[in-house]
């Protein structure tokens, strides 16, 4: 448990409050995303399901008595491949939790390269559907093919926009509509979770509440500049909603100046 009772920010884009240090492993145009063999098929199925699902449910369930609020709201895509965008504000339950609340669907996450850059975990974590983002213009490619073969197979790509963690954070920081280029370009459905945090008498772990909203579309007859905002700002102002129903500060956000 994070036993810090006050974090000082300044840049609500760009501060990191993680407490994990990696030194991240290039992401270029020779990573490869996608493997066709039946060995690595057999390696996804394997971590995937029979090692991580089930840690994954006892972790948020036994750490967090995690509750979900919503499922059903996947159901009319439940074949279909969509967009997943949620707020930040774990190093563990994080991509734990997707999974809990797509299931039985799979889902493959957008990650920083530190994911991947881990001495064991980093060898494990594509087969868990890590997708990291590369370092430069040369390997989007092979990163962006990754994600349409992903959609296209039915699957769900989930995104934080946020991209920074920031523990037990109850609000939702203002992120730019970047990431939502990928459904804009495609159409595809978007959905977004949003975790609230609950005080539980006798834990030291608040509870998270998982609340699902969408589907939300981009207006096709819109440019796709006007698409991304649009969802992005759809996306953001639900999850703004649904973050005012924590009702406990685990740990305390306070903004500085940047000159002090």
């Amino acid at each position: 448990m994070d036993s810090r009772k006050v974090i000082y920010y300044t840049d609500e884009l760009n501060d990191e409050f993680s407490t994990t240090q990696i030194t991240p492993r290039p992401i270029d145009e020779n990573y490869v995303y996608i493997y066709d063999s039946r060995f690595k098929r057999f390696t996804h199925f394997f971590w995937y399901r029979i090692v991580a699902t089930p840690i994954a449910f006892a972790y948020v369930r036994l750490v967090f008595g995690h509750r979900i609020r919503g499922r059903r709201k996947f159901e009319k895509h439940r074949k279909d491949g969509y967009f997943l965008y949620g707020n930040h504000t774990q190093d563990i339950a994080d991509p734990f939790i997707p999974n809990m609340i797509t299931f039985p669907k799979t889902d493959y996450m957008v990650v920083h390269a530190n994911n991947v850059s881990m001495p064991v975990l980093g060898k494990i974590t594509p087969s868990l559907g890590a997708l990291p983002v590369p370092d430069g213009m040369r390997g989007y490619r092979n990163f962006l093919d990754a994600i349409d073969t992903r959609i296209s197979q039915g699957h769900c790509v989930v995104i934080y926009p946020e991209a920074h963690i920031w523990p037990y954070y109850t609000k939702i920081r203002n992120f730019p509509d970047t990431s939502f280029a990928y459904p804009a370009k495609s159409g595809t459905p978007v959905y977004c979770f949003t975790n609230t945090y609950h005080k539980r008498r006798f834990f030291r772990h608040p509870r998270i509440i998982t609340y699902v909203d969408g589907p939300f579309y981009p207006d096709m007859e819109k440019p796709v500049k006007a698409r991304k905002k649009e969802l992005r700002d759809k996306v953001y102002r639900c999850m703004c909603a649904r973050a005012k129903k924590s009702d406990h500060e685990q740990i305390r956000y306070i903004k500085m100046e940047k000159d002090k």
